[in-house]
């Protein structure tokens, strides 16, 4: 177990992996909102928060719902009735359809999926971007050749490989959702992650970069679908003098309240998108001499928001670790460290890491589902997993990286004292 030494202090007031940063603007709109009692699920901070999005990222048009969460079903909603029909009440879109999905995620980035009946295929992750690995979505398309459906995710705000990835989608007839909910802001070869799939999604949750404390957009260059998610979201009501329902519909519309926040914080993105740079490149040079690499973005085409700073620690650099399905356990060995003992090591100085998002084919709801390397079929590979010696790359990253702390509020001094006692984690 890590031990503390009486030469760092821990924080009077917690520092937090990544919180919101008000400015001020955020609580006008919201008195807006109150003043003139628009307090349901229409009203001018709305029309603004979605004319603003879709301006920025490109799109053009975007509809805000109540989580990034709800956009994505909706996504996922569209995907499904665009490649197989409409589904029926009781069935999803994708009922009994495969969709190839990134490993290394949140489970948001898949449980819509599985909302609207489909079956993710998990697609195992590549150590340039730590995104979806088109080696391995071509290899899956080898064993699963009718998928028409890949669901990616931009990990810690750094896009994917998104040249390739659309290569093998027009190659298969395959459509892109693309969960953009970390990396708003974050570009492409000077594109907006956002502009890049048939369908996206952006979220605004309290700890991502531009927040409402709640609330998402989903965007789209359909007036079609961006109507079709607009009628959805507001429990489907038909166009008649009463209340007429023609199919199922859903309560995701965002409130005016949430959408002041939203608009009051917008203007602020780039200022955020900088601190947050400040904040990686301070890491990446004070672990300078260390084992240690920090997350890693290629920077020729991508330009990330930098959201989250983590760290993956050499192979060799590594300690005994072993995790289940809720603890970890390690042995301190000199020279060496582990995620665990870093997070201890954070955490008694009153803040705030995590582990790096544990691959969807290894939770427990999902294990059963496939799961590809690039090589193909990873299940064999996973099920012989010896902790410590991970055979697959998500697994790779998840035993031997860590999330920092990154809110833009943390000063250079906070910051010292965390790449100190990660330091020490190595003596």
């Amino acid at each position: 177990m890590f031990v503390k030494t009486d030469s760092i202090k821990p924080f009077e007031k917690k520092l937090w992996l990544s919180s919101p940063t008000m400015h001020g603007p955020e609580l006008e709109y919201v008195k807006e909102a109150y003043e003139t009692n628009w307090m349901s699920t229409v009203g001018k901070n709305i029309d603004e928060v979605e004319r603003l999005c879709a301006q920025y990222i490109g799109r053009k048009y975007a509809v805000g719902l109540s989580c990034g969460t709800a956009a994505l079903h909706m996504c996922m909603k569209l995907a499904g009735e665009r490649l197989y029909g409409q589904s029926q009440i009781g069935h999803g879109s994708l009922e009994g359809h495969r969709v190839f999905c990134s490993d290394m995620t949140f489970d948001a980035t898949v449980n819509p999926v599985v909302y609207e009946g489909g079956i993710p295929v998990y697609i195992d992750t590549e150590y340039d971007t730590w995104n979806m690995d088109p080696v391995a979505l071509e290899k899956a398309f080898e064993v699963y050749p009718e998928v028409k459906l890949i669901v990616i995710a931009h990990l810690y705000g750094t896009p994917g490989k998104i040249d390739e990835i659309r290569a093998i989608a027009k190659k298969h007839n395959a459509l892109i959702v693309e969960d953009a909910a970390e990396s708003f802001g974050a570009t492409y070869k000077n594109k907006q992650t956002g502009s890049f799939g048939d369908y996206s999604a952006i979220s605004f949750n309290g700890n991502k970069i531009i927040t409402g404390s709640a609330g998402g957009c989903f965007l789209t260059d359909s007036l079609e679908d961006a109507n079709k998610v607009r009628k959805w979201s507001t429990q489907a009501r038909e166009n008649a003098p009463w209340y007429q329902h023609e199919e199922l519909g859903f309560n995701y519309r965002m409130s005016n309240v949430i959408a002041g926040v939203i608009r009051g914080q917008l203007p602020y993105l780039d200022e955020h998108i900088a601190q947050k740079r400040e904040i990686y490149q301070r890491y990446k040079e004070g672990f300078k001499g260390l084992p240690i690499k920090m997350n890693p973005f290629g920077a020729d085409k991508a330009n990330p928001n930098f959201w989250l700073s983590c760290l993956i620690i050499d192979k060799e650099a590594m300690c005994k670790q072993v995790r289940d399905d809720s603890t970890a356990l390690y042995t301190k060995e000199k020279g060496k460290t582990c995620p665990t003992e870093i997070l201890e090591a954070i955490a008694s100085i009153n803040a705030e890491g995590r582990p790096i998002w544990k691959p969807m084919h290894s939770q427990p709801i999902y294990r059963m589902n496939p799961f590809i390397t690039s090589t193909g079929n990873g299940r064999a590979k996973t099920n012989a997993y010896i902790a410590g010696e991970a055979t697959d790359v998500g697994m790779d990253i998840f035993s031997r990286g860590l999330c920092l702390p990154s809110d833009n509020k943390m000063t250079p001094d906070k910051q010292d004292m965390i790449i100190e006692i990660v330091s020490m984690c190595f003596f």
